[in-house]
C-alpha cells in the first residue's frame, strides 16, 4: 500500500520539478526573442528575477549543506571523544 503513495508522490515531484524547469527555460530562452508587447509577457517575472531567484536559491542550499555538515561533523566528534 505504500508503494503507490511513494509513486504518486514521486510522479508529483517530476512533474513540479519538469514544470520549473519548463517555465524557466521559456522565461530565460524565449523569451528574449519574444516582443515585449506579447500578452506572454505577463506571465513571467521581470528578467531581473531570472538571475537573482536561482541565485538565492543556490545560496540558501549551500548554507544548509554546511550546516548539515558542521553538525554531523560536531556530533561525530563528540561521540568520539566520549
Amino acid at each position: 500500500m505504500g508503494v503507490g503513495h511513494d509513486q504518486i508522490v514521486g510522479f508529483g515531484l517530476v512533474t513540479l520539478a519538469a514544470s520549473v524547469f519548463v517555465y524557466y527555460t521559456i522565461w530565460v530562452i524565449v523569451l528574449p526573442f519574444v516582443e515585449p508587447s506579447q500578452v506572454i509577457y505577463t506571465f513571467f517575472l521581470p528578467r531581473f528575477y531570472a538571475v537573482a531567484l536561482p541565485l538565492i536559491a543556490g545560496v540558501i542550499a549551500l548554507t544548509l549543506i554546511g550546516a548539515f555538515v558542521a553538525y554531523t561533523t560536531m556530533k561525530t566528534k563528540k561521540v568520539k571523544s566520549s
